[in-house]
C-alpha cells in the first residue's frame, strides 16, 4: 500500500560495493530500487583507497544525487543508504551514510534497523565525553567503535556490535575495505552478490538484478563479512540466536521481485492471498488489490477463489512524496491523488479489497469510501496479515500502540469504523505457514511482535511510553 498516506514505514535500505571502477554509479542505482525503504534522504560516500568522499541531502536518490555528483565521486568502493527516520530528527546531519574522520582514517556507517539500548548506550558514552553530532541511533555504533582503544579495527567493530540490542544490518566502510553486519537474530534482511571480480551488498536481492549482480548468499545472523583487496573474509562477533526475520518484510515492505532468505516475496504474497480466500471466502463479483504491495496477495485470492482480479484501484506514480494537508477535506483529497478507484470496473459490483494490513485504519476507511463512491455495491476488505496491535522498537513507525487502531478495537469494531461490508484477517499461524520459513530447526523463525506482543529481544524502558512499560511486563518482556 501507498507508505505515505498508510503510515507504515520500514526504516532504510542499505547498499554496498567493493572493487568496482564504477562503485557510485553502481550504488545510484542499487538505491534507485532499494527506494521503497525510505524516500526521506539519501547518500553515498566513495572510496579511492585513500579517502573517503561523501554526497547526501533530503529527498529520493534522483533528486539528491546527479550525473555531475556521481562522476566527481571516483573510487572502486561505495556505501549507500535510503533513509525513513523512525529514531532521530528528519534533519540533513542524520540522513546516512554518516562519515568519521580521524588521524588514523575514516569511517563511513550505514544503519538499517533500531537499536533499543540506544538512548541507553548514548548516555553511557556521553558520561565517558562522547560528543553526539545527529541524533540517530546509528552514531552510536561509531562512538564504541572508538572506545575500543587501540585494538585493531576489526576487533573493535566486533566489540561494538556485541553491546547493541535490537534490529541492525550494518554496512560500514574504510579506505581500504567494506565490512558488513548482521544482528545475532537476522531480524533484517542482507544479501551479498557479486559482479565481476566485485562484491555487492543490499538490504535486498532486486537491487542486485538492477546493477546486473550474482546473488550468493545471505549474510547469516551474528556474521560479519569483510571485503577487501585480498577478497572476502567472515568472521562471527556473536553466536547467532534463533531467527527472528520481520515477517513483515515479507507481507509489505520488500520489493515483488526480492527474495528474502530463499522465499521469493511475490510468490509468497500469493500463498498469503490464497490462504485468505480458504479462509475467508465471500461471494463477489471482482477481486483488487490496494498498490503496490496487495498486488500480488490479491492475485492470489483471485486465483483461489475463481473471481476475476481487476485493477479496481490505480496508483498515480507522479505525485510529489508530500502534501500540505492543513484541513480533514484537503487530507481526504489527499488520499484521492495518490489513488483513484477505476469506476468501470467496481461500479455495481460486490469487491473484494485485498490488503497487506491495516495499521490506523484512516486510509482503509478512505479507499472503502471512494470505492463505494464509485458505485461498488459491497466491498469486502480481507487482510493478509494479522491484526497489528503492539508497537515496533525495531525499526517500523509503529512505536505506540495508541496509534493502532487493532490495540482498542475488536474486528467487527474495526469493520464499522472503516465502513466494510465484511472484513477478515489472516491468522498468525497460517500467515507463517503460508511464507514458508516456520521450520524452526533450520533456524527460520520470525519476529510476530506487532502481532503477538512477545518481542524477541529485551526492551528498554526509555523505548516505550508509560502504558506500553506496563502492558509489556505483564506480557512477561524483561525490561
Amino acid at each position: 500500500m501507498l507508505a505515505e498516506i498508510k503510515g507504515l514505514n520500514e526504516e532504510c535500505g542499505i547498499f554496498g560495493v567493493y572493487g568496482h571502477k564504477q562503485a557510485a554509479h553502481m550504488t545510484y542505482y542499487g538505491l534507485h530500487s532499494l527506494q521503497h525503504r525510505g524516500q526521506e534522504g539519501a547518500g553515498v560516500v566513495v572510496s579511492d583507497g585513500k579517502t573517503l568522499n561523501q554526497s547526501k541531502g533530503l529527498g529520493l536518490v534522483t533528486e539528491v544525487l546527479d550525473e555531475e555528483e556521481l562522476k566527481a565521486l571516483t573510487g572502486q568502493a561505495s556505501v549507500g543508504h535510503v533513509r525513513y527516520s523512525t529514531a532521530g530528527d528528519k534533519t540533513y546531519e542524520n540522513i546516512q551514510p554518516l562519515l568519521f574522520n580521524s588521524k588514523k582514517g575514516s569511517l563511513a556507517l550505514a544503519h538499517n534497523g533500531n537499536l533499543v539500548n540506544a538512548s541507553k548506550l548514548r548516555s553511557e558514552l556521553e558520561e565517558e565525553g562522547s560528543i553526539f553530532q545527529t541524533t540517530s541511533d546509528t552514531e552510536v555504533i561509531a562512538h564504541l567503535i572508538k572506545k575500543g582503544g587501540k585494538k585493531s579495527m576489526l576487533e573493535r567493530m566486533k566489540g561494538a556490535l556485541k553491546q547493541l540490542e535490537g534490529a541492525y544490518a550494518v554496512l560500514m566502510m574504510l579506505e581500504d575495505q567494506l565490512i558488513a553486519a548482521l544482528d545475532p537474530r537476522g531480524m533484517r534482511p542482507l544479501s551479498l552478490g557479486k559482479i565481476g571480480e566485485a562484491y555487492v551488498v543490499a538490504s535486498e536481492t532486486c537491487a542486485f538484478d538492477v546493477v546486473g549482480a550474482e546473488y550468493i548468499r545471505e549474510i547469516q545472523p551474528g556474521e560479519i563479512l569483510v571485503i577487501n583487496n585480498e577478497g572476502l573474509h567472515s568472521d562471527h562477533f556473536a553466536e547467532p540466536e534463533d531467527r527472528s526475520i520481520c515477517t513483515m518484510e515479507y507481507v509489505y515492505f520488500a520489493r515483488p521481485d526480492s527474495n528474502v532468505d530463499g522465499e521469493n516475496i511475490h510468490s509468497t504474497r500469493k500463498r498469503l492471498g490464497k490462504r485468505l480466500a480458504d479462509e475467508f471466502p465471500v461471494e463477489a463479483d471482482v477481486v483488487t488489490g490496494v498498490p503496490d504491495s496487495s498486488i500480488s496477495a490479491a492475485i492470489g485470492y483471485a486465483e483461489q477463489s475463481r473471481i476475476p482480479y481487476e485493477l479496481g484501484l490505480i496508483k498515480n506514480r507522479y505525485v510529489g512524496r508530500t502534501f500540505i494537508q492543513p484541513s480533514q477535506e484537503l487530507r481526504e483529497r489527499g488520499v484521492q491523488m495518490k489513488l483513484s478507484p477505476v469506476r468501470k470496473i467496481v461500479e455495481g459490483k460486490r469487491v473484494v479489497m485485498v490488503d497487506d494490513s491495516i495499521v490506523r485504519g484512516t486510509t482503509s476507511r478512505r479507499i472503502v469510501k471512494m470505492l463505494k463512491e464509485a458505485g461498488a455495491k459491497e466491498v469486502h476488505v480481507r487482510i493478509s496479515s494479522p491484526p497489528i496491535k503492539h508497537p515496533c522498537f525495531y525499526g517500523i513507525d509503529t512505536s505506540s500502540s495508541s496509534e493502532l487502531i487493532a490495540a482498542k478495537n475488536s474486528v467487527e469494531e474495526i469493520r464499522e469504523i472503516i465502513g466494510a461490508d465484511s472484513l477478515a484477517f489472516l491468522e498468525t499461524d497460517h500467515m507463517v505457514e503460508a511464507v514458508g520459513r516456520d521450520d524452526k530447526s533450520t533456524n527460520c523463525g520470525h519476529c510476530l511482535a506487532c502481532f503477538t506482543g512477545k518481542y524477541p529481544t529485551n526492551i528498554h524502558e526509555d523505548s516505550m511510553m508509560p502504558f506500553e512499560k506496563e502492558q509489556v511486563i505483564k506480557q512477561g518482556v524483561k525490561l
